[in-house]
């Protein structure tokens, strides 16, 4: 008797801990923490709707639709939802080359593409039809999603194709299961232990892409090791894609250029050798009779270092396309960066990338997506766009955004990322005239491409909750979202990831939506106001550094950026300095050459300002800079008041966690305030505007600081 008792009171406390919204939890389980639904009436209706499942299909995919939609909803509903044999089951699972016109309205199946799927219910059924297997688990997913969030689901018709082919993380994890800027913790690889032993985690993280449809994974680090070409790493590489394989998800590798000298023994890995191109059909022949949907390559060369084509006299498109040609008979493709810049010391780094390929274009294989970063430098809090975008018509070019958060306050501060790719995918580039925008470019229909592509450097790490800041899931989640929609609302993706990760309380949604959609713009106007850029200290790109300039090339130093003198500050991109803003079509160019037009967010990107220019505002230069850099400080502050009126209800365990980072991100931002102002003021010799704090310390302090085991610190190679 007293046994049964201690078995029902630890029962009752494994479902307080697992159903109660203010219980302990770490973040593991992300956005799919489908938690049993509260509100009896409509828990109650679903129950009367949902009463079992019958899919068409049985393929490894299919297989997996079927359990996580009836995992998904035995926790949701609170009751075992069995599968049936029978076309009368209350959800049917299905794809377009199975399903009947009698189920469901069939110009709307016509209408799937590839990965699309179509949610429809009338009355006693709900049907879930999959233009593929792939389409069906997308599905699934948006139906739990729906119920996570107490919709409505008896009139549903909701028809949903990914707008972008290939939608890819880029991990920059290294076989050492270091990761290059990663901020949460290790690689989740192990390779030591693969192939044998497959992480219960590695599900997981196909789960949660899936989930958010993205369809592709590069594990490995774009600044490449050739092992990973090696017989023993294939297999454990095949011990990962058979993990992926159930969700959808395509395994790539990056490939190290000089490969067949550093594994295969030869003496060149010029791309146009004869034995060079063999090595490769070779490797790539190996490569898929282990993985046989294997992906392909992503390639980083004649870039920090790199090997390429180019120390063979040869260009991009040689070296692309003789990778190109490997994998073309397996249905492979490449994604080759077009992050470059030479060994030469260039007037303007901004110009490099665009001079080395647009005189390229139209000379890559189809199967080759040319990966260009959202701007033309590196990551920066905020740029304007790439120039490539929309310059090369005759190849697709595939967009990299950063989710780790290398100058972004690394692990530590809360920034919605969503709202800088919605920035950088609306942008106009007139390469067309009006409306042609950067999604128009990435997703193929301004230049009628049918290879289509976008990748996000990772920011998964071994940390419980996946990415150091529970915030930081959002940002994942963001790029999924938008990957497979480049047209979608930042603040609608933020209140669909709150529900979904805290919950449904108003207050609650509010608060977080609002705290992910103002943080981007806080950060900037602490980190890099007023188009500022790279004036973070080298290595670990973590606090500020505007003074340093001695570094082995100039473009490796922030005084190079932003050419501070006693006239004034920014980096002169116009006709009268490097002429970058040349680049940019004349609709673009227009809105970035007048110094007295600018939108100010990009003002010192492109022009060398006087100290004392009255701007817009109707402040001097000098005066704007410190009002900026003060209202990033008073808005992290404001962040602050945002999360703690909501403490009663979020769990203690994320609570502390997030309010813990935003007393981090507090400091971080005065001390980038005070630090850059410390610094500029000695060119400017103005006063601090009148009620604006002075920097707590004087110059050579901030100089002084030093942080050598600050996490992501590239290795020197």
């Amino acid at each position: 008797m007293k046994t049964n008792k201690l078995k029902w009171v630890i029962l009752a406390l494994y479902l307080l801990y697992t159903f109660s919204p203010l219980s302990a939890n770490d973040g593991y389980r992300l956005w799919l923490d489908y938690q049993l639904i509260d509100d009896s009436v409509k828990l109650e209706n679903y129950r009367s709707i949902i009463s079992s499942i019958y899919s068409s299909e049985d393929s490894e995919i299919a297989q997996t639709t079927a359990q996580e939609l009836a995992s998904g909803l035995e926790a949701l509903l609170g009751e075992q939802i069995p599968m049936s044999s029978s076309m009368d089951a209350s959800i049917i699972l299905a794809t377009a080359k199975t399903i009947t016109s009698a189920i469901s309205p069939k110009d709307k199946i016509t209408q799937l593409k590839e990965n699309g799927y179509y949610i429809h219910s009338d009355g006693d059924q709900i049907h879930i039809i999959g233009y593929d297997d792939s389409g069906m688990l997308y599905g699934v997913f948006r139906l739990l999603s729906l119920l996570q969030k107490q919709e409505s689901i008896t009139e549903l018709d909701i028809l949903s194709n990914p707008k972008i082919q290939h939608r890819v993380l880029n991990h920059w994890d290294n076989i050492d299961r270091t990761v290059e800027r990663g901020y949460a913790g290790f690689s989740i690889w192990n390779w030591h232990e693969l192939p044998e032993y497959k992480d219960p985690r590695y599900t997981d993280y196909a789960r949660a892409n899936a989930s958010i449809g993205i369809n592709g994974t590069v594990v490995t680090n774009v600044n490449a090791n050739s092992i990973v070409f090696r017989e023993d790493y294939i297999e454990k590489a095949a011990a990962l894609a058979d993990v992926f394989r159930p969700y959808g998800i395509k395994l790539y590798l990056t490939a190290r250029f000089s490969s067949p000298v550093e594994l295969g023994g030869l003496d060149t890995a010029d791309p146009l050798d004869p034995s060079v191109q063999q090595w490769w059909k070779d490797k790539t022949a190996q490569i898929y009779e282990a993985i046989p949907d294997f992906g392909g390559f992503l390639v980083k060369a004649n870039s920090e270092g790199q090997p390429g084509p180019q120390q063979y006299g040869r260009n991009h498109a040689d070296g692309a396309n003789m990778l190109a040609d490997a994998v073309a008979p397996y249905g492979g493709i490449v994604m080759w960066r077009a992050f470059v810049y030479s060994e030469h010391e260039p007037d303007d780094r901004a110009k490099q990338a665009y001079n080395e390929f647009v005189p390229l274009d139209g000379q890559f294989r189809d199967n080759v997506l040319i990966q260009v970063k959202n701007g033309p430098i590196d990551f920066q809090p905020r740029e304007p766009i790439h120039p490539l975008f929309g310059s090369m018509p005759e190849t697709p070019l595939m967009m990299e955004f950063q989710i780790t958060k290398e100058y972004l306050g690394q692990g530590t501060h809360v920034v919605g990322l969503a709202n800088l790719f919605e920035e950088v995918l609306d942008t106009d580039t007139y390469v067309e005239g009006k409306g042609s925008t950067v999604a128009k470019v990435i997703d193929g229909s301004l230049h009628d491409h049918k290879l289509t592509g976008i990748a996000g450097v990772a920011n998964v790490g071994t940390a419980r909750n996946w990415t150091g800041n529970v915030f930081a899931q959002a940002d994942w989640y963001s790029f999924g979202r938008l990957a497979w929609d480049p047209y979608l609302s930042a603040d609608d993706i933020f209140e669909d990831w709150t529900q979904l990760t805290f919950g449904l309380d108003p207050t609650v949604v509010s608060a977080c939506t609002e705290l992910l959609d103002v943080s981007h713009e806080h950060c900037v106007s602490y980190m890099n106001p007023l188009g500022l850029h790279h004036i973070f200290a080298p290595g670990h790109h973590y606090g500020p550094g505007p003074w340093i300039e001695d570094m082995p090339r100039a473009d490796w130093t922030c005084v190079y950026y932003h050419k501070a003198d006693k006239e004034g500050v920014g980096f002169d991109r116009t006709k009268s300095g490097s002429n970058a803003i040349a680049q940019y079509a004349d609709g673009l160019c227009k809105q970035y050459k007048n110094p007295n037009k600018i939108d100010l967010k990009f003002l010192l990107w492109f022009h060398h300002v006087a100290w004392d220019k009255k701007l817009s505002t109707g402040r001097t230069l000098w005066e704007e800079l410190c009002y900026e850099y003060n209202a990033g400080v008073a808005g992290v502050r404001d962040m602050q008041k945002t999360w703690m009126s909501i403490k009663d209800k979020i769990d203690s365990e994320r609570y502390e966690h997030v309010r813990s980072h935003l007393i981090i991100q507090e400091k971080d931002a005065i001390w980038w305030r005070d630090a850059c102002l410390a610094y500029f003021q000695t060119f400017s010799e103005m006063p601090i505007p009148a009620g604006l704090p002075e920097p707590a310390h004087d110059l050579e302090y901030y100089k002084s600081l030093n942080y050598p085991y600050s996490p992501g610190i590239r290795p020197r190679w």
